[in-house]
């Protein structure tokens, strides 16, 4: 008999194990980036809040070819209050690049120019901001890191500096997030 409940134990184990890894990435707000997981029995967010959120985004990738990580996160962020039952409508992010992510934001020619290849950000930036997204890179940054105002995507955003983009949305009633 312990034999049966032990085998037993280890196929519920088993199969409980395979079940919770076969789980497919979920998109629920942001198309095809910031896969996320369901965990059940989690706490969820509040899906009667009116999320507002400005993102201070700072740091670039590592590997030129990839997407920025950072930039990923708040796909991930948006989708993960949408599997959690808040609607689009509920959730308004601000994204202030500066600093290394500066170049994330940069046309392809602009990208290539500074690194040789392609931009892999542009279909994330497009993304987030069917998504309801609004991008803005730090103008005091664009100086700084000598790119031309022309060499930034046209579906972003100049704004005079990061500071001032995030702080006027921390009077807007925006929550403060730094992604790194």
């Amino acid at each position: 008999m312990n034999k049966v409940l032990t085998s037993l134990a280890l196929i519920f184990l088993v199969t409980s194990f395979t079940v919770a890894h076969a789980q497919e990435a979920q998109y629920p707000i942001v198309k095809d980036f910031g896969g996320i997981y369901e965990i059940r029995g989690s706490v969820q967010p509040d899906s009667g809040i009116e999320y507002k959120i400005v993102i201070d985004l700072k740091t670039l990738q590592d590997d030129k070819n990839q997407i920025n990580p950072g930039m990923n996160n708040i796909a991930r962020m948006m989708n993960l209050h949408g599997l959690g039952g808040v609607s689009s409508d509920n959730i308004h992010v601000i994204v202030a690049v500066h600093g290394g992510a500066t170049e994330t934001i940069l046309t392809n020619e602009g990208y290539r120019r500074k690194n040789g290849i392609s931009n892999p950000n542009l279909e994330l930036i497009d993304a987030l901001e069917d998504a309801g997204a609004e991008i803005y890179v730090c103008g005091q940054s664009l100086l700084a890191r000598g790119y031309d105002q022309a060499e930034v995507n046209p579906e972003v955003t100049i704004g005079l500096s990061m500071l001032t983009i995030v702080t006027e949305h921390m009077h807007k009633g925006y929550q403060l997030l730094v992604f790194d």
